[in-house]
């Protein structure tokens, strides 16, 4: 997951000064906001990349204990599984996956909005990155090839081996590629291609997800709450800043009668739903 994390950084330092366009756009955004949004998710990204890296691996004494029937009936089936052609398979769409927000630019609706679009896109990425990060770099768990024995030791007990909860690169792909399709949605509302923009979001990152099942990577239970967790990033970042969305916590300047009848400056804040 080094290659997500390093592309999340490069990629906020090319568009931090990007400037967004909000004319004609069903979003709004603020750099005063979003900024800080994107800084703390890299920040927290690279934290949790830290305790990752800082996990001590599994000693060839703890393998040799460890057995298929520990693993839970629902992912007990891919123990054991391991496959580098899958796993060297499933970088092509991880990594394709990261250009399809850019392909959206291509539309007429939304080329003209290319700065806008980007910090939501590098706020979607770097809200995936914090969640998966942190989620791994405070779990372990075993990788389902940890349960082979056709697996080199050296890999089995190195401390990547306990990174398989939650999938990272399938988190990456879905929050990418439901972005993109999230985007594609909200600018062209009467375009008949949604349906399949949709349909090729959701098969992006189930292939990924196959394939590092495939490779022991992870178990099925890991790619789904990767698939989830970046499928609602993609999602639920860009429908936040809508324009038209309703729900939200507003803070106004007011001014507060007393009992006296005089009136004092301070705050309103209002939910709406």
């Amino acid at each position: 997951m080094k290659p997500f994390i390093s592309f999340l950084i490069l990629f906020s330092i090319i568009t931090g000064p990007v400037v967004a366009q909000e004319n004609d756009s069903p979003y709004k955004t603020k750099l005063s906001v979003d900024g800080p949004v994107i800084i703390a998710g890299m920040g927290l990204s690279a934290y949790g990349l830290k305790l990752m890296q800082d996990k001590e691996g599994f000693t060839e004494a703890e393998i040799a204990t460890m057995d298929k029937s520990d693993v839970n009936p629902f992912d007990r089936f891919s123990a054991g599984y391991h496959s580098l052609s899958a796993k060297k398979a499933s970088d092509f769409p991880f990594y394709g996956s990261f250009a399809m927000p850019f392909l959206m630019l291509l539309n007429d609706n939304v080329n003209n909005k290319t700065g806008q679009v980007l910090v939501l896109y590098v706020e979607t990425m770097a809200v995936t990155g914090t969640l998966f990060t942190l989620a791994n770099g405070n779990t372990e768990r075993a990788r389902p090839l940890v349960y082979s024995d056709e697996v080199e030791m050296k890999e089995r007990t190195e401390a990547n081996a306990q990174n398989s909860f939650f999938a990272g690169h399938t988190a990456a792909t879905a929050a990418a590629s439901f972005f993109a399709a999230k985007i594609f949605h909200d600018f062209n509302p009467d375009s008949g291609a949604r349906p399949y923009v949709w349909a090729a979001a959701a098969a992006v990152p189930a292939s990924v997800g196959y394939l590092r099942l495939k490779a022991g990577k992870h178990f099925l239970s890991d790619n789904l709450i990767g698939y989830t967790v970046g499928a609602l990033s993609g999602i639920v970042i860009p429908q936040l800043h809508k324009k038209t969305n309703n729900t939200g916590i507003s803070l106004t300047p007011a001014v507060i009668p007393t009992i006296n009848g005089v009136g004092v400056q301070g705050a309103n804040l209002s939910y709406t739903f």
